[in-house]
């Protein structure tokens, strides 16, 4: 589990529900860390998340986008009108216009532009001609800069003047006077050193340099390796762009490994838990069509033992498809579900609002997906009667599959047994038993009888 100790989810989103309860919950919101406030968002259904976010600061709204997921702060986007919008967009800094670029309206983001100043302008520009993925994107700008021929005296006037809530700013970043970048100062090499020294005789030329143009998660391991705090990002020119901070580093590193894992579901780490059933739907029917193609495969592969089989061929070759639609289904249900559990966002008052959400993706794509194999079996085997067989039992393996999806790992929660380790071995039972049953049983009922 990852651990939040000033972050009781299951009571913040219990008290969501509450409305004599909102003015309260919001106090207790403002004062989370944004990180936690977007989780706490991210871990309500729909309706009790606009409702909590329409009543923060604008500032806290800002913050708490940032730190959410795409298809979260999508869902967000998709509820608010242009005034709130644009209400929204007055108060973004470069940063978060950056970060929220792909989510904004074009006419929000051209609106947001226009009221930057000259050079924020053009460090948005710059970052810009970076891909999403580079690090020359999203370089920080917050940051302690100073020239080369400046003094001891004056590099310690900058940390002095440092706002108390700043974070991994001991660092100094030294350029020349094109802007070029020439090393690094840690705070602790000024301690003792005679004011009036020129600062470029206290440069660390050992700490590493993080190309603009090198993949965000290449930078990202550079940096959370480095033992440094934060480490330079400059141009092909060699000029300063900004810093990449350890803590930017390890969270893009705790991103890449989220989205390894989620892929193996065929599923985007930015999913959000209570994202519309039809967006959810559509966005895994991909993958359903693709694993079809699979169990299609497996099926032609039986398919040629026909000779061996001596009562109903079709239903021999046809049962890999029903398992195999069901355990994909399954499997995707299986992942939201340990992915909310290990970062508790997963909470009693919300179980059924998820299981509802999962039963309605599961009926749209069963529903889909059974037409689709319903037409193919009848031009494979000429018998319409075994397409409607077929199509039924995907149907029903599928909503059984999502509904396994969302309990098993509850209740392996609820055993003190790791979800991720034996989740999937439970769940491809049941799905294979279901399909085989529901499959082979209605097979006997209307072609046996």
């Amino acid at each position: 589990m990852v651990d939040h100790p000033h972050l009781d989810l299951e009571e913040i989103v219990r008290d969501s529900f509450d409305e004599d309860e909102l003015q309260q919950l919001l106090a207790r919101l403002t004062e989370l860390e944004p990180a936690e406030l977007a989780l706490a968002l991210e871990s309500m259904p729909l309706e009790q998340r606009l409702n909590c976010y329409l009543g923060l600061a604008v500032s806290d709204q800002i913050d708490a986008l940032m730190s959410m997921r795409v298809d979260a702060r999508e869902n967000i986007f998709r509820q608010l009108d242009d005034q709130q919008l644009r209400t929204l967009v007055e108060e973004m800094d470069v940063d978060a216009l950056l970060e929220l670029l792909d989510e904004l309206p074009t006419r929000l983001y051209d609106y947001a532009c226009s009221r930057l100043d000259a050079s924020q302008r053009r460090w948005l520009e710059t970052a810009l001609t970076y891909d999403e993925d580079q690090c020359g994107r999203y370089a920080d700008h917050d940051l302690l800069i100073i020239n080369k021929n400046a003094r001891v005296r004056d590099a310690i006037r900058l940390f002095q003047n440092l706002p108390d809530d700043t974070e991994y700013q001991d660092t100094l970043f030294v350029i020349d006077r094109t802007g070029r970048y020439a090393g690094q100062i840690q705070a602790s090499r000024l301690l003792g050193q005679a004011t009036h020294l020129p600062v470029d005789l206290l440069i660390d030329h050992d700490a590493p340099v993080v190309e603009g143009e090198l993949d965000l998660d290449q930078g990202s391991d550079i940096v959370s390796r480095s033992g440094y705090t934060a480490l330079a990002v400059v141009d092909s020119d060699g000029k300063l762009l900004g810093r990449l901070s350890i803590g930017e580093a390890l969270e893009n590193v705790r991103r890449s490994l989220e989205s390894q894992f989620m892929h193996t579901a065929g599923l985007d780490e930015e999913e959000d838990l209570f994202a519309p059933i039809m967006i959810s739907a559509k966005r895994r029917a991909l993958w359903l069509g693709i694993n079809l193609l699979t169990a299609f495969l497996a099926a032609w592969t039986i398919g040629l033992f026909e000779a061996t089989l001596q009562q109903v061929v079709a239903l021999a070759v046809l049962m890999p498809i029903v398992a195999s639609m069901g355990g994909i289904a399954g499997s995707q249900t299986l992942t939201l579900m340990i992915r909310g559990l290990a970062l508790e966002q997963i909470t009693e008052q919300t179980y059924m609002a998820l299981l509802r959400k999962e039963m309605g993706v599961a009926a749209l794509n069963g529903v889909l997906w059974s037409v689709v194999i319903a037409i193919i079996t009848y031009f494979w085997f000429g018998d319409w009667l075994i397409g409607g067989i077929i199509g039924a039992a995907i149907v029903i393996n599928i909503v059984i599959a999502a509904v396994s999806g969302v309990y098993i790992p509850r209740w392996l929660d609820k055993l003190n047994i790791d979800p991720a380790l034996s989740g999937s071995v439970i769940l491809t039972t049941v799905t294979d038993v279901v399909g085989f049953f529901a499959f082979l049983g209605l097979g006997s009922l209307f072609l046996l009888a």
